[in-house]
């Protein structure tokens, strides 16, 4: 039997970004390495308080519709006053800062239809965000409708107060023409720099895109870590570069009502070089205010995976720079219950191998699309069996195959038809364990003549086990 290595996607990078006009508190910075001292006290409280946010997640991001419908009337009458804002704000000329008049033409008066022809187009360029017009003079309903969906996004994320909704949205604008967020997907040369940082695979149960966050580990080389966090520059080009993968996260959506429009993010701990690291400390808090600033409600979970005993501290530090909206939509798992935890959200063919799924990189045999994984379980002091038929010589089984839990036994045999052929053993009784390369089984046999390949999975423990698998055959 033969285990195939994990290899880590990668992703692509950019520029600079300059950090958002909501500063982070620099007196919280000097005495960082201080509060995690005396945080430790606290850690055993904040886990607790973790572990009771967990079991309320699924009621804090409950489904919140897009469809005008499905409003209640308070919510309805706060988009339209936040609409009637905006419209006011764009044709007064209002949304955004107002900037030093260029100098006229030399020899050349503008004339007051000239202005008003370049203010017309300055309008309709600054108002879409998204792709998505904002411009109350849009005919198209469609348009119309998927705004609609993104002012709903400022207005949650401001517990439908109007007025902080819209400068929140006056805020992104801005901030996106002042850093030139539009064009930001175009940057493209930068991307070796932070290659396995961040990088999208996949969707939840739900059809939201999959954001797979590394940063620590991949970071934890000193070399490395020093030259992205090392300067100024390196720590603005990856604040440019989380955005730029934002954008592209983005993309992935569908801003129509009904349509997915949020993403899962999903943060690998594992590794970690830890909040004593003060550039990366920084660099993450104002990654953080820049995403909940200028991307509200995008995201519609928060998993963090992996989690050392340190996080807990880390959490009560960046706690304050997080709203109770953000901080409801995050779900903390240590290393044991990482399977588990990423299975109520994503399908185990879509997960990758290195966190228990079955999705390896550049698979010939399996595919997302056609091979779903099924579930077996095996009951306490119990033994299950799958069976693969093979009813011809010269067929070849192949398998997919982990336990959750792990402490089982598990065997292969191929078992022929005739009672007078000796049965063939794949691989012989081993426990699987909590290993990496024993997170997931994939063996292939060509049989002879007919019979079966036969795997048992043998549960001894007082609890039961989930045993995940798939196969295929070429007959």
């Amino acid at each position: 039997m033969t285990m195939e290595e994990v290899k880590p996607e990668t992703a692509q990078a950019a520029e600079p970004v300059k950090a958002s006009e909501s500063n982070i508190e620099e007196n919280a910075d000097a005495d960082a390495a201080t509060n995690i001292e005396e945080n430790k006290n606290k850690t055993e409280e904040s886990e607790e308080a973790l572990k009771v946010a967990n079991k309320a997640v699924a009621v804090a991001v409950a489904v919140e519709s897009s469809f005008l419908s499905d409003l209640k009337d308070a919510e309805k009458k706060a988009l339209a006053e936040l609409k009637a804002k905006l419209e006011e704000a764009i044709v007064e000329n209002k949304l955004f800062k107002k900037e030093d008049p260029k100098p006229p033409k030399e020899n050349q008066a503008e004339t007051k239809a000239e202005v008003q022809e370049e203010a017309d187009k300055v309008v309709e360029q600054q108002i879409s965000l998204w792709g998505v017009p904002l411009s109350p003079r849009s005919k198209d309903s469609a348009a119309a409708a998927a705004a609609d969906v993104l002012l709903l996004k400022f207005l949650r994320a401001r517990e439908f107060k109007v007025k902080e909704a819209f400068d929140m949205l006056k805020n992104t604008l801005q901030w996106r023409r002042d850093n030139k967020i539009d064009s930001v997907l175009e940057e493209t040369e930068l991307g070796d720099d932070f290659g396995a940082a961040c990088y999208m695979e996949g969707l939840d149960r739900e059809g939201h895109p999959v954001c797979y966050n590394v940063v620590s580990a991949v970071f934890r080389e000193e070399e490395v870590y020093k030259k992205a966090f090392g300067s100024k520059e390196g720590r603005e080009r990856f604040l440019r570069w989380r955005v730029q993968l934002m954008e592209k996260g983005i993309q992935k959506l569908d801003m129509r009502p009904g349509g997915i429009s949020k993403l899962l993010q999903i943060t690998d701990l594992k590794d970690s070089v830890g909040p004593s690291k003060k550039e990366l400390r920084d660099t993450m808090k104002q990654a953080l205010q820049l995403l909940q600033d200028n991307y509200p409600e995008f995201v519609t979970r928060n998993i963090f995976i992996n989690v050392p005993f340190w996080y807990y501290a880390f959490y009560a530090l960046l706690s304050p720079f997080m709203t109770q909206r953000t901080k409801n939509k995050f779900v903390v798992t240590r290393s044991s219950n990482v399977t588990e935890t990423l299975l109520k959200h994503i399908p185990a063919e879509a997960i990758p191998i290195q966190y228990g799924g079955f999705k390896r990189e550049n698979d010939t045999v399996f595919s997302l699309e056609d091979d779903p994984v099924s579930e077996l379980i095996v009951k306490a002091s119990s033994t299950e069996t799958i069976e693969i038929a093979a009813p011809k010589g010269g067929t070849t089984a192949v398998w997919d195959l982990s336990v959750l839990g792990w402490e089982v036994k598990y065997k292969e045999e191929f078992v022929p038809s005739d009672e007078g052929s000796y049965t063939i053993i794949l691989q012989k009784v081993k426990k699987m364990g909590s290993q990496e390369e024993e997170l997931l089984i994939r063996n292939s046999f060509m049989n002879n003549e007919p019979g079966k390949v036969v795997l048992t999975v043998e549960n001894n423990t007082s609890k039961k086990k989930k045993v995940l698998f798939r196969y295929k055959t070429d007959q």
